[in-house]
């Protein structure tokens, strides 16, 4: 299984991003059921090591709170954007959560992630976008902001790729407190 966690969205927002969508030449535009907020990709794992991190997971005691979402990047590779992504505002609620899932996810036999987290929804895959066009689509949605959502649980997804896009799958749902 291919797995990771994150924060599912509800269909009002996922609609409410899925208004920013078009307007680039050679984007990849995730389907909005697709869109969440990676808290920890996990990867490739058997079966056994899938109900061993549900574990983990499921010990996690922690508090609901708001989140905010705000404006629009890139993140590059070699100096070349190849995604486009709605940001997440800093939050001490949310970087505890994300905190906790690591260490919950080290201790049950992870290795540690070696990306920085920067909290974000994933809107399109990037290749050979127009410069002049990629900048004009930020400066034009940059100001975008979303009604504060209220995150009342974490979920376990599995992903299973696909040509055009992958097909997620909530499959537990962490409540917080």
């Amino acid at each position: 299984m291919r797995l990771f966690v994150g924060l599912d969205l509800p269909w009002e927002l996922k609609q409410q991003l899925a208004r920013l969508v078009g307007g680039l030449p050679g984007a990849r535009w995730v389907p909005p059921d697709n869109y969440h907020l990676t808290l920890r990709f996990i990867g490739e794992v058997p079966p056994h090591r899938a109900e061993e991190l549900d574990l983990a997971l499921a010990a996690l005691r922690g508090r609901g709170f708001t989140l905010s979402l705000a404006g629009v990047g890139t993140f590059a590779k070699a100096g070349k954007a190849v995604s486009l992504w709605v940001g997440a505002e800093r939050n001490p609620s949310l970087d505890h959560l994300h905190g906790k899932i690591e260490t919950a996810l080290q201790r049950a036999g992870l290795p540690p992630e070696k990306r920085r987290f920067a909290p974000h929804i994933t809107l399109a895959r990037l290749e050979n976008v127009p410069q002049e066009r990629l900048v004009s689509y930020v400066q034009a949605h940059n100001l975008f902001r979303a009604a504060p959502l209220e995150v009342a649980h974490f979920t376990l997804f599995s992903s299973l790729l696909g040509k055009e896009a992958s097909v997620y799958t909530p499959e537990v749902e962490y409540e917080l407190g």
